[in-house]
Order: structure tokens, then sequence, then C-alpha cells
């Protein structure tokens, strides 16, 4: 078995880097990664603006008698410039008028007829000055960055109109097994509802991936060989659950082989997971072949598929986030071992707090996990209060 290192370091080798075109800046590209460093067309703020409803001011005309207030400037106006003696009157987000150089919140000034009477203010005071945030030509976003929301207004605020970013991995999900019934029909004797697809095509939709379909396979070694080479035309991702260890209804481990898919590791040492299946296909599409319970696969694909579909866009690893631990969790002697638990706050910061049930069949108390403790193998006890690393679920 490999470790989930060795794994992971396979995965990522293996990984082809997905072509880049620059597109429009859209909120649709929410999800994308860059391909290229983004740097502001222009300075942000474009002008020295205020910062506050008040009075843009001279500081050093101030404390002599009140200064007449000459104009008035609004967010979008083009002030003049102001002459020494005198203030105007400014809003939030307005251009701070050339000769002034600080400005005077509207709470700490009196306006009178013969005019504003205020404290001197210190130069600069609730002034925001241009270029302040970037300057032209300065970075805004690195290459590998993950858009966002806040990252996508910084591209618009910046004056960027295009970016380049890496096409989304297309994937298609498939799961096998004759029990398998799609939810809303009614069940025969033997036959359960089928959840991992549904489970793979979300993680799969959240990571990035377009995802191009979903399909179940019933046990036959004819039908899953038909439907693997159908679903890996045009696919740069085939994620499976079920099928993949010795028995004789699994057929997934031969179909593949027979359609020119290259082994690179099958089973990992992990729990669950142990009989996960990665393979590389004649045109350099990824297949994953993850173990049929529903745990087990939502696991597995957090722990590899992911990494897989970042690499593929060009996301750097991320170091994974830590919490303590707030009860003991068994070490397992060989094996690696992903826990379910809550993310709760405790005395010491966000604690794991591991569920009761952790059976690889158990979806439904999977349903309120809300994160995956990764405790390493071991002898005896992962004690209470221990650092480990966590999946976000």
């Amino acid at each position: 078995m490999r470790s989930p290192a060795e794994a992971l370091d396979l995965i990522r080798s293996s990984s082809p880097l997905l072509p880049a075109a620059d597109e429009p800046v859209d909120p649709r590209l929410a999800g994308r990664v860059l391909a290229a460093d983004v740097r502001a067309a222009v300075d942000l703020p474009p002008f020295a603006t205020s910062s506050m409803d008040g009075y843009a001011v001279r500081a050093a005309d101030l404390g002599d008698g009140p200064l007449p207030v000459a104009f008035r400037v609004a967010a979008g106006d083009r002030p003049a410039r102001l002459p020494p003696g005198v203030a105007s009157g400014v809003a939030t987000g307005a251009p701070l008028p050339d000769g002034a150089d600080a400005v005077v919140p509207i709470e700490d000034a009196e306006e009178r007829p013969e005019g504003l009477v205020a404290a001197a203010p210190t130069p600069g005071a609730w002034v925001r000055p241009a270029g302040g945030d970037v300057r032209r030509g300065g970075l805004v976003a690195e290459t590998g960055s993950r858009l966002h929301p806040a990252l996508l207004a910084a591209i618009a605020a910046s004056g960027v109109d295009r970016v380049a970013v890496r096409r989304r991995p297309r994937l298609a999900a498939l799961a096998t097994g004759s029990e398998l019934v799609v939810p809303g029909r009614p069940l025969e004797p033997g036959q359960i509802y089928e959840s991992n697809v549904t489970a793979i095509a979300a993680q799969a939709a959240r990571a990035g991936a377009e995802v191009t379909g979903c399909g179940i396979v019933p046990d036959d070694r004819g039908r899953t060989e038909s439907a693997f080479a159908e679903a890996l035309e045009g696919s740069d991702v085939l994620v499976s659950s079920g099928g993949v260890s010795v028995g004789p209804h699994d057929h997934v481990k031969p179909a593949l082989l027979a359609l020119g898919v290259q082994e690179v590791f099958w089973q990992v040492a992990h729990k669950p997971g142990k009989p996960l299946w990665f393979g590389v296909a004649a045109d350099g599409a990824l297949v994953f072949g993850l173990p049929g319970n529903p745990v087990s696969s939502l696991v597995c694909f957090e722990l590899f598929v992911r990494e897989a579909l970042d690499a593929m866009q060009g996301a750097p690893r991320q170091a994974r986030p830590v919490a303590r631990l707030a009860t003991p969790i068994r070490r397992l002697p060989a094996r690696d071992h992903a826990v379910r638990c809550r993310l709760l706050p405790g005395p010491q910061g966000m604690a794991l707090h591991p569920q009761s049930a952790q059976d690889s069949h158990l979806i439904v108390h999977a349903g309120g996990a809300d994160a995956i403790a990764l405790v390493a193998k071991g002898e005896g006890d992962a004690p209470a209060g221990e650092l480990v690393e966590y999946l976000p679920l």
C-alpha cells in the first residue's frame, strides 16, 4: 500500500496543467484559478479622497478664526483648486481639492455664517492618498490564486477588465452497483438509493470542476467497460465509486485496463479508503476508482481527487488548517485515519469533536459533520488537546 503522502505526490505529478485563456472579469469567474499575475491598470484610489463627510482644508489655515466655506464637493465631482484661507465641504469618497491637505470630520466642526470653526487637524488626517491601496502596475493577485469575491472586486477596482484563467477540469462521475437506484423511484428488495455520485458531483463543483456527466453502472463486465469508455470521452477526470476491490462483482479495474488506462497505484494506507485506485488514460485523463461506501468515497475525494483538480488548475498545494482534538482518538497502528468531527469553539480555540459513529456506510451521520480530522498512524491515543490537521467539509 502507498502512504497517503506517496499517493498525493503521484497524483500531483500525474496531473496535467490545463490550458489558459483570457476571460472578461465577471462574477462567474469565481472559483477559477489565475494563470498569470494581475497588475493594477490605475492607481487605487486614482486620486486623493476624503474618508469622512466634513471639510477639506489646509491644516495650517485653521486656528486663526473662521474659514469661509468656498464650495462643496460630492463624489464624482471635479473640484476647483482650494485657495488659501478657505475651506470646502467634502463628502465621503469625494476627491480632495488640490491645495487641501486634510479633512475635518463634520462632527468635529461647526459651520457658522462667518465660516468653519474647528481645531487644526494634522496634515493628512482623514485623507485617502492616491495609490494608497495599490499603485499602477502593482501586484493585485498572483498566479495560482483562486478567484473569490473579494479578489474579483480588487481586480475590477484596479481597472483590469480581462484576466488569464485556467480552464475548468471536465469531470465525469459514475457509481457502480446493481443495487443502486436513482432517488425518487420505488425500491425493490435488495436495492438502495444512490448517493455517491451526488456527493462527487457536488464536491467537484466546489473544487472548480465542470461536471460533464453522472451515471449508475450495473455490476456487469461489458456494461462497465462501455460506460467507462463513454465517460472518458472528452473528460479530464473520471471518478467512479465502488467495484475496485477483488470480489467477483468488482469489474472496474479490468474494464479500465482493457481501455488502456495505466494503473499508477492501488490501495492506500488510510482509513477509510484503503482500496483507492488511480490511473492515467492514454490521452492523459486521470481516473480515480473510489471505494463504494459513501463515507469512504466522500473522504477519498477530499483527500485525493481535490488535489488533482487543484494541480490541473495550477493552484499550489495549500497547508491544511489545524485544530485541537476535544477528546482522545485511538490511533491505528498501520494506517492514517480520517475521523468525522464537528468543529466547535473551545477554551483554546476551535476544537474537533469526533462523532460517536464512524462506520463508512453511515452517510446520514456524516452529513452532520463539518470537518475530517486527520490522525496519523501509531500506537495508543492521539490525546485531547493535540493539534491535528483537518479537512473542512
